[in-house]
């Protein structure tokens, strides 16, 4: 038992080079291989080592995914033995049942690698084992031969079958010795070779036992007994007209079509003269294909004629006459093909799924397309007909690549239904299908999207923490952990404090929260970043802008300026008993720290003294006499004025208004009893000492006082720069100086009055700079002279300047001992 391997060290350079789905370039097969095996080896017998003849680390061939395809056969004969990689036989092989009587029996199996992937040949030759004795159809020949055959007449036999060829089939007959014959054989006959004349008288019958011996080792032999019957007269055996009959008969043929007719005659007449017709030595198989009319001889089909499982039949036919001579011819029927076989598509790898950012031209499957036709049957075009990013180019013999053709994009088309065509080039063609599910994996290729370019989101002022501002929502088309989308916010400062302590986002539904409670008076909007990620590797992300505007909630009520709310201090102005109807008493300046209709102001006067006698405007809060002031008024006026916003629900404050209706504070000797407060009879005694304190003061100046006004003796001089001067500073700074809305107007200037404490001092009545102002003499005005006019300054004298001084002061420092009562923050002082 020899094992051969024969490497095929040659191969054809018109081979194409093709790809497998693992994105690697197929290589060459570096060589066909080559093994011959003696057929009948025990199953798992080893025929040779595939890893060592290829070169192939034994270890790889897993990982490589090794394996035998068979061309044109289910049955798999061998395998490779992963661990050690041996090719070993997975069962019995009989090379008679495989290749019959052909010279050469071969197994062409393709080999396959993959990763990268590679493509070898593998020849098997089964060489013939003498297992199989040479056989005689029949144990028993019949044979008649009349008496009178003369000498050397010759008596055809039956040849010997062996299936096993070359040196293991019949190569020679041995005769045993007899009397009479001899054997006489040739390349197509086995003939006995009468030698001397039979006498029936003597013997009438006898036995010749006839050997074929195969030349194996060890040699097999098969016996027959020919019986001979010596008769008398039939001299002549039946002799057919062609030692050889040939004939053509197309596959598939239909039952009971003739093949061809043998013919045979006989010189003998009547009985001797008749021939029959029978097979000779034919295999169980063929018995069943054929059949022979014994007295026509024609040979018409009874079976199935495959071209694919036998492509020639050769059979012996044996024409006896009456007595039983017989001869022997040979009948070769070759089978023609015809295209009865479809191509058949085999998918031999797949790599599946595939990634979607395959390059175009990057392979991703092997295909191997067979038709057991021969010669143009046989011949193949595959393709695709769809419209798809695939296409089979051609690869090494009956091989095709599948290959990308363009971008893949699994958002689009996540799974393809590749429909491959095999069609060959018979007459008429026949084709065949095979549909391939390609599914596409995902690839991190898509960023979330929002799905708007940026939010707004509302919210009142005073919000409770953890209230819901808005919604952002992004896409990602990608799939699972690729498209899984997480929010959050990027860090940035909202009026020096972290994002984050003002709004949150929750990561999964993009819910973005209020951490706290807005102020609409602190800040009216702002803006956050929200970054949307994937969860792929390298993950994605895209960010959007939401803005965040608080709106305004009327959670303030208005702020009374002046007059100082009641209970903090008396603001007490002088009317004039002249005053008109129309005539500006006084205003109530109040704001409102809300925005909009919330800070929209309305004065109204809720009680009063007199209600016909003062109006109060209701959006300037100017309040104005609606009638002239008669003798008959009381001269002590209470005013208690209500300050509404325009909010829903509206809120209020209150102020008290007090009037005196006279010409001047000699005339008031009850001035003092409108305050009924305690410390306004400490601020009596606060104002002595400091008229006491400034006098001193100015004592000890007044020489230097004389000299300025005796070097600005005609300069203009005014008592002061206005009544209460209400500091811009004051004011909230985010007040809007709006008309009508309840804001302070710039176009007045209103001065301090005096506290009712004081009942000596003078008083300074309200100076307005419009022209609808009270006409009292005793009221400021702009210019210096009228301020003269007032107090009788016609010369500008010294003396008088130095009691009006004194006055000035007195009555400058007892309205500031005032505002720090009331809670003014400043106060202006101004001297002439």
């Amino acid at each position: 038992m020899v094992f051969l391997k024969m490497p095929n060290k040659g191969f054809s350079p018109l081979w194409p080079i093709f790809c497998f789905a693992s994105l690697s370039t197929l290589r060459f097969a570096r060589g066909d291989l080559s093994y011959s095996f003696p057929e009948e080896m025990n199953r798992e017998s080893v025929i040779g080592n595939i890893a060592k003849d290829l070169g192939v680390d034994q270890g790889r061939l897993a990982a490589r995914q090794a394996r035998l395809d068979f061309e044109g056969s289910r049955k798999r004969y061998c395998d490779i033995k992963m661990n050690t990689g041996d090719l070993i036989t997975l069962e019995r092989i009989d090379r008679e049942s495989l290749c019959g009587k052909k010279p050469s029996c071969v197994l062409k199996v393709d080999l396959v690698l993959e990763n990268p992937l590679e493509l070898h040949r593998v020849s098997l030759h089964i060489q013939d084992v003498n297992d199989n004795s040479p056989k005689f159809k029949k144990s028993l020949i019949e044979m008649e031969i009349r008496e009178s055959a003369e000498k050397g007449n010759r008596f055809s036999i039956e040849e010997a079958h062996d299936a096993d060829i070359g040196q293991n089939g019949v190569q020679r007959y041995i005769l045993q010795k007899n009397d009479n014959f001899i054997l006489s054989v040739d390349s197509n006959r086995v003939e006995l070779v009468l030698e001397h004349k039979l006498d029936r008288e003597k013997q009438n019958e006898m036995n010749l036992l006839l050997t074929a011996v195969d030349g194996g080792s060890p040699q097999r032999s098969g016996t027959v007994v020919i019986h001979v019957t010596v008769l008398d007269a039939n001299d002549n055996a039946p002799v057919f007209s062609q030692a050889v009959y040939k004939a053509t008969l197309p596959e598939n043929s239909p039952l009971d079509t003739t093949v061809i007719i043998v013919s045979a005659t006989d010189a003998d007449e009547g009985v001797n003269g008749d021939v029959t017709y029978d097979f000779g030595h034919v295999s169980e198989d063929d018995i069943n294909l054929f059949s022979i009319d014994p007295k026509s001889g024609a040979i018409k089909v009874t079976g199935v004629i495959d071209f694919e499982e036998t492509g020639s039949f050769e059979m012996r036919v044996e024409a006896k006459d009456g007595l039983g001579l017989t001869s022997y011819a040979k009948v070769i029927i070759d089978v023609t093909d015809v295209n009865d076989n479809a191509p058949v598509i085999y998918l031999k790898s797949l790599n599946n799924p595939i990634p979607e950012d395959l390059s175009p031209g990057t392979e991703v499957g092997i295909v191997n397309v067979q038709d057991r036709d021969s010669e143009k049957n046989r011949q193949v075009r595959c393709s695709i007909q769809q419209n798809v990013p695939f296409k089979l180019v051609p690869s090494i013999k009956n091989y095709y690549s599948l290959v990308t053709t363009g971008q893949l994009d699994r958002e689009l088309v996540s799974d393809y239904n590749i429909t491959i065509s095999a069609t060959d080039e018979g007459s008429p063609p026949l084709s065949s299908s095979k549909t391939v599910h390609l599914s596409v994996a995902d690839v991190n290729d898509n960023p979330p999207a929002f799905e708007e370019q940026s939010y707004s989101a509302y919210v009142s002022e005073n919000n409770k923490p953890g209230s819901t501002l808005c919604s952002v929502a992004a896409r990602d088309p990608d799939w699972r952990q690729n498209g899984t989308v997480i929010y959050s916010l990027l860090p940035a400062e909202v009026n020096g404090a972290p994002v984050s302590s003002y709004v949150s986002v929750n990561g999964d539904t993009g819910v973005i929260h209020a951490v706290r409670s807005f102020d609409y008076e602190q800040f009216r909007s702002f803006k956050v970043h929200v970054m949307a990620r994937d969860n792929g590797s390298p993950p994605l992300s895209s960010n959007v802008t939401v803005s965040v505007f608080v709106s305004d909630v009327n959670d303030n009520s208005p702020q009374i300026l002046y007059p100082a709310p009641e209970g903090n201090s008396f603001m007490t102005e002088l009317v004039p008993k002249a005053a008109h109807g129309g005539s500006l008493v006084s205003k109530v300046i109040a704001v409102d720290a809300d925005s909009g209709q919330n800070a929209w102001l309305s004065y109204h006067i809720v009680k009063s003294t007199d209600p016909g006698l003062f109006t109060i405007g209701v959006h300037s809060g100017e309040i104005r006499t609606q009638r002239d002031v008669l003798e008959s008024d009381s001269m002590k006026q209470n005013l208690i004025v209500s300050v509404k916003d325009n909010g829903q629900p509206s809120l209020s404050a209150t102020c008290s208004m007090y009037l005196l209706i006279s010409d001047n504070l000699a005339e008031v000797p009850e001035l003092k009893d409108i305050s009924y407060d305690e410390k306004n009879s400490k601020l009596t005694s606060y104002l002595i000492i400091a008229l006491v304190s400034v006098s001193t003061f100015f004592l000890t100046f007044i020489i230097i006082i004389l000299g300025v006004r005796f070097c600005r003796r005609r300069k203009p001089r005014l008592l002061f720069d206005g009544a209460v001067a209400i500091p811009s500073a004051y004011l909230p700074p985010n007040y809007a100086d709006v008309d009508g809305t309840g804001t302070l107007r710039s176009t007045y200037n209103y001065d301090a009055y005096l506290t009712t404490g004081s009942r000596t001092s003078d008083f300074k009545f309200v100076s307005s700079y419009n022209d609808n102002t009270l006409p009292a003499d005793q009221t400021l005005r702009k210019s210096p002279s009228d301020f003269a006019d007032a107090f009788g300054d016609s010369d500008g004298s010294p003396e008088v300047g130095f009691s009006h001084n004194i006055f000035l002061i007195v009555l400058h420092f007892s309205m500031y001992l005032q505002a720090v009562q009331t809670g003014v923050s400043s106060f202006d002082f101004n001297l002439p």
